[in-house]
């Protein structure tokens, strides 16, 4: 299946989440956090400005970004886990 965003959203593959603390504890389904990091499989064709041409998208695909918690859409497509959002809600992106 093939995921097309609109606008000035993008489509996010989310990290797994931490299945041991630090310490070495096992966590259980329950007590994992959403994850914050992820990598942009898709981007939209950007923002509509009002002279009706379109804005240029800051990131681009297989970048990894930091996202807001709490923020955007989760969908689940063939078992892989996604997140939607608008371009302004990713904080940066990670470079290694």
């Amino acid at each position: 299946m093939k995921l097309r965003p609109l606008d000035d959203r993008i489509v996010i593959r989310q990290s797994e989440a931490e299945e041991k603390t630090a310490g070495g504890i096992i966590l259980p389904d329950a007590a994992r956090e959403k994850p914050q990091i992820g990598t942009v499989v898709a981007i939209g064709p950007g923002k509509l400005l009002d002279d009706g041409t379109r804005g240029k998208m800051s990131v681009k695909n297989k970048n990894e970004v930091i996202y807001a918690k709490y923020i955007g859409s989760d969908v689940e497509i063939d078992g892989q886990k996604y997140v939607i959002l608008r371009e302004s809600d990713v904080l940066g992106t990670v470079e290694r």
